[in-house]
């Protein structure tokens, strides 16, 4: 695959007084995103780890077009663009239906690190997370 394609909904309430999805709510959308790749699909590979401690450090956001609320799912595309002992860089292309055209609305980037929450610092990606990331790098063969 290469590519994790997942969806999520604006809500009402995430739209600015110009009647488009605010910057802030647009990555919270990402992160809905995220949390769908990083928990529930690694969970479905049998890769429980990554809920235990995994921080964004580092989010870059391009605004192309305003994503408008129209009580429908926008589009998020997610792959592995580099891959670290330690960390690893999650490219997201998000898509935004208007009649039978999909427009790409937004494009991000975040440095994500695996966390021991316990001892209270960064940790090393263990080997089942590293797979399943892997299979997620871009032109890559899915998880």
């Amino acid at each position: 695959m290469g590519v994790f394609v997942t969806g999520v909904r604006p809500r009402w309430s995430d739209m600015d007084a110009f009647g488009h999805v605010n910057h802030a709510n647009t990555v919270t959308l990402l992160e809905e995103a995220r949390i769908d790749l990083l928990f529930t699909e690694a969970a479905r590979h049998g890769v429980t780890d990554m809920t235990n401690g995994m921080v964004v450090a580092r989010l870059v956001v391009d605004y192309l077009t305003p994503i408008v609320f129209t009580g429908g799912e926008i589009v998020v595309e997610m792959s592995v663009r580099e891959l670290r002992s330690a960390s690893f860089l999650l490219d997201y292309t998000v898509r935004n239906q208007r009649g039978d055209d999909s427009v790409v609305v937004t494009k991000a980037e975040t440095l994500m690190v695996p966390y021991n929450v316990t001892a209270a610092r960064p940790r090393r990606l263990d080997e089942a997370e590293r797979d399943f990331l892997a299979g997620w790098r871009a032109g890559g063969n899915g998880a």
